[in-house]
């Protein structure tokens, strides 16, 4: 029995990796910002998996102080933690986080703080891993707009975004080395909630990405500091920025000012 945590999984892919894992048996956490969503899905996973082991955490990804303190309250929950997917992300949105874009801070600067708060949990474990959601959309950074300086349309608010969390992913393999840490783009345009929101429309079923997270956490298919393209079926090369180490550095240096303060 693996205890693993999925951040944003009362829908989605992450909720259908959640109840996966819980039929198997495994000891899992889940994750929502929506209190009522929360409850739903943790009775609906224990009621189809016929597992009392699963638990719920309730945050506001977009809200870093809510991160902190999730990470503290899974932190004293979990002592070990095997697996650790971040799931949650955001592309279409009609809120605002402060000055900087919201999909910069759940899809990358949440993330960061979070997986910062649990990293000795993680290590507890035998064989810690760490599954990061990346994307095919992935761009060039601009610094300002990571500060709030300046503004961005969604989607290329989300391809940056996606990428700074692929720079951090490959740092975090380097820095940690008895974690393995893969980036993965599940696949484009899965029949998710995020696809329809955000296109109206979808290219491949959910379960290409549920098979991808579950092979990548549960299997020796994760490669540490590797991209995984599941739209290629295999590992690729990210963005260039990604092998960039000056850029990675700069990128961690604006990140531990924004997330530690």
């Amino acid at each position: 029995m693996k205890h693993i945590l999925i951040t944003g999984s009362t829908d989605g892919i992450g909720k259908l990796l959640a109840l996966r894992l819980a039929k198997e048996g495994h000891f899992v956490a889940i994750h929502g910002r929506s209190d009522a969503k929360l409850s739903a899905t943790l009775k609906e996973i224990k009621q189809q998996s016929n597992n009392e082991n699963v638990i719920g955490f309730l945050a506001d990804f977009s809200d870093l102080n809510a991160v902190k303190k999730m990470a503290e309250e899974v932190a004293e929950k979990m002592p070990v933690i095997d697996v650790l997917i971040n799931n949650a992300g955001v592309l279409i949105t009609n809120g605002s986080s402060g000055t900087t874009d919201i999909r910069f801070v759940v899809n990358y600067f949440a993330p960061y703080a979070f997986t910062n708060g649990i990293v000795a949990n993680l290590k507890a474990s035998d064989a810690p891993r760490i599954v990061n959601l990346s994307s095919a959309a992935q761009s060039t950074i601009n610094v300002q707009a990571l500060e709030g300086k300046t503004g961005l349309g969604a989607n290329e608010a989300y391809a940056q975004s996606k990428l700074a969390l692929t720079m951090w992913s490959f740092y975090l393999a380097e820095q940690e080395p008895s974690i393995t840490v893969v980036a993965v783009n599940p696949g484009s345009l899965l029949n998710t909630k995020m696809a329809k929101e955000a296109y109206g429309q979808h290219w491949s079923p959910a379960e290409k990405g549920v098979d991808i997270l579950y092979n990548l956490s549960m299997t020796d298919l994760a490669k540490t500091g590797e991209y995984f393209d599941n739209d290629r079926g295999g590992y690729n090369k990210a963005h260039a920025d990604a092998y960039n180490n000056a850029k990675i550095e700069e990128l961690i240096k604006f990140t531990d000012a924004i997330v530690m303060h």
